[in-house]
């Protein structure tokens, strides 16, 4: 179902049994930047799309601030269905994540973090890419957009673009797959799609270590792959839970990124301030023991 237009809003909606893509929003005291998120969201057409916000804030929820109960009010006079969920106490990013993974029933569900926005048309490109490659899951690695003066050549020379399909992959620390990451720093990918030309309607899928921010997934698949289970061997304070669940997804499916990237990271402060404990430090740690 596509995005209704202003002309209907007034309308009662019809609220879709079945959309193709459920969007997944974790977010903890960051209303500003989650408006900009959802009006992002709000700018997407096809395909037919719900929402789901999971907040951890300490005290009034972020939907209750102007500018996302706004942007809220869109999407939902769109057509969109949004879910408003408070989730506490906090119990880590990998907790968090289960959770909203547990709320999903669409085929395919898209991971969007509170500080990343999307270019009109992205989650239509990126639908089309995982139903096309049939991997578990293709992402756009948010851009920074402060950074289009500061082209990095030394670290896009990893870029490697899938030709055929896309195969699983086993990364971990210290492989030759592992140093892709420098890829995804800076606005990278945004010179790398300006070096290959690419035009309106193109997209590349291309090898990755892993991707934050923005990842499509079939539900299915990440479920297959234990999902965000393991949050229950790790301390509440720990980062890299997306990591964990992407090697494990590529390990059984493979996984891609695209170019060009859609998304733009709002340069916010990161709230994730404790990253002492990586969490494939610990869950791969004791697949292997």
């Amino acid at each position: 179902m596509g995005r209704r237009s202003s002309e209907q809003w007034a309308r009662q909606p019809d609220r879709p049994d079945k959309v193709a893509v459920d969007v997944l929003v974790p977010t903890c005291n960051r209303p500003a930047e989650l408006a900009v998120t959802l009006a992002g969201l709000a700018a997407q057409q096809e395909p037919g799309f719900a929402v789901v916000i999971s907040d951890q804030s300490a005290g009034q929820p972020a939907w209750e601030h102007p500018a996302p109960a706004a942007m809220v009010r869109v999407l939902e006079a769109q057509g969109r269905p949004v879910t408003l969920l408070r989730h506490l106490p906090r119990r880590g990013l990998a907790e968090h994540r289960q959770f909203l993974l547990d709320q999903s029933t669409a085929e395919q569900c898209l991971f969007l973090d509170d500080d990343v926005w999307l270019e009109p048309g992205a989650l239509e490109r990126l639908s089309q890419a995982l139903a096309e490659l049939e991997c578990g899951f293709v992402g756009m690695a948010p851009q920074g957009l402060s950074f289009l003066d500061d082209p990095r050549p030394e670290q896009t020379a990893a870029f490697s673009a899938w030709e055929g399909p896309v195969a699983p992959e086993r990364i971990r620390p210290g492989s030759p797959e592992f140093e892709r990451w420098p890829l995804h720093n800076a606005a990278n990918l945004s010179h790398l799609s300006a070096e290959l030309a690419l035009q309106p309607g193109d997209w590349v899928p291309y090898r990755v270590a892993w991707l934050g921010g923005c990842v499509l997934y079939r539900r299915e698949a990440l479920n297959d792959a234990g999902g965000f289970r393991f949050w229950t061997s790790l301390p509440t304070d720990h980062a890299g839970e997306d990591v964990v669940a992407q090697w494990q997804v590529m390990e059984r499916y493979g996984g891609a990124g695209i170019l060009p990237s859609g998304a733009v990271h709002l340069e916010a402060p990161t709230t994730v301030t404790d990253r002492r404990v990586e969490a494939h430090d610990v869950v791969l740690r004791q697949d292997s023991a």
